[in-house]
């Protein structure tokens, strides 16, 4: 055998180490978002550690590196309540409902109000722990031109008061509108509310919506109607959130659907993983949660931003 036939395999496994070498495996980054335990039927949920739930991108795992209780000292929130001035709403007796709700959330809460006007974002007053100063802001809608609900929702999202400190204070909305934008061009696909689900997972706000019709929606066009429902229904689901309606018509009372959701955010946690990394400033992820513990479902966001964080190391990867 030639000499050059003796170096070919030891100079083929050379280049194929350098290849290696040169390749490395890209460092995960860090990235996080709440998980909220659903509906558990009246039992006390255990308490969750981070051994409890997986986390997938493209069904690859991804490294759970904590999963911190939204208790204690780690309870604070900011909601915002979001009311439609929809055309001839009637909500009447459900506003004393929806007093009652802000009046019962903990000191750790801090309850805004906002309304949507003619499709336009109106402040009444930013998350103050003060509950009753709240109750006051809250008015009965007065009607207005018929608008896209979701601009205003994506307004109130990217620019929220800062009203808590970076890190340390869930965010949240509960939004009452009948969803229906009358200039959508496509009633299953509306892109402002494609818009605002995006800016509410960019930004790490769930989103819970109650449907609430026109006085006149016996007499409106069924398939607007049910548009507006399947976007409600979309924002919530997507950002970890809950969507709450019976039907076309109103619902017969709030408090059932507000005591639901007053046990969602009584039972949520910061999720934090080793996420893919990004290119550039970063982007939108499709993430999978799933708890390994039989009977308990978690609710989280379909996506999640993934920024150019400092690196987590490669070992904690799966």
């Amino acid at each position: 055998m030639s000499t050059i036939a003796k170096l070919t395999p030891l100079a083929l496994i050379c280049s194929f180490g350098w290849a290696q070498n040169s390749n490395p495996v890209p460092a995960a980054v860090p990235a996080q978002m709440i998980v909220t335990i659903g509906h558990h039927y009246g039992q006390v949920p255990p308490a969750l550690t981070k051994n409890d739930l997986t986390v997938t991108e493209r069904y690859e795992p991804l490294a759970v590196t904590n999963l911190i209780p939204l208790q204690g000292e780690r309870a604070g929130l900011d909601l915002f309540v979001l009311v439609d001035h929809c055309s001839n709403c009637e909500p009447g007796s459900k506003f004393e409902e929806l007093s009652q709700f802000i009046r019962s959330q903990p000191p750790t809460t801090k309850v805004g109000i906002a309304y949507i006007m003619n499709g336009e974002l109106q402040m009444g007053v930013n998350p103050t722990a003060d509950h009753e100063r709240a109750v006051k802001a809250l008015n009965t809608p007065e009607g207005s031109r018929p608008a896209s609900p979701f601009r205003a929702l994506e307004q109130l999202i990217r620019n929220w008061p800062a009203t808590c400190a970076q890190g340390k204070c869930r965010r949240a909305v509960l939004m009452i509108s009948n969803g229906i934008n009358p200039s959508a061009q496509d009633k299953l696909l509306d892109d402002s509310a494609e818009e605002a689900l995006e800016a509410a997972q960019r930004e790490g706000v769930t989103v819970y919506v109650i449907y609430h019709p026109s006085a006149d929606y016996l007499n409106a066009d069924p398939s607007k109607l049910y548009a507006g429902q399947v976007q409600l229904a979309h924002v919530a689901d997507e950002t970890g959130g809950e969507a709450y309606f019976l039907g076309f018509g109103p619902l017969p009372s709030l408090a059932p659907f507000l005591t639901d959701m007053a046990d969602h955010l009584a039972n949520q946690y910061l999720l934090k993983f080793a996420a893919n990394p990004t290119e550039g400033d970063g982007g939108m992820h499709r993430v999978m949660v799933k708890s390994k513990i039989p009977g308990i479902e978690v609710m989280v966001p379909n996506r999640v931003f993934v920024g150019t964080g400092e690196a987590v190391p490669v070992e904690e990867r799966p």
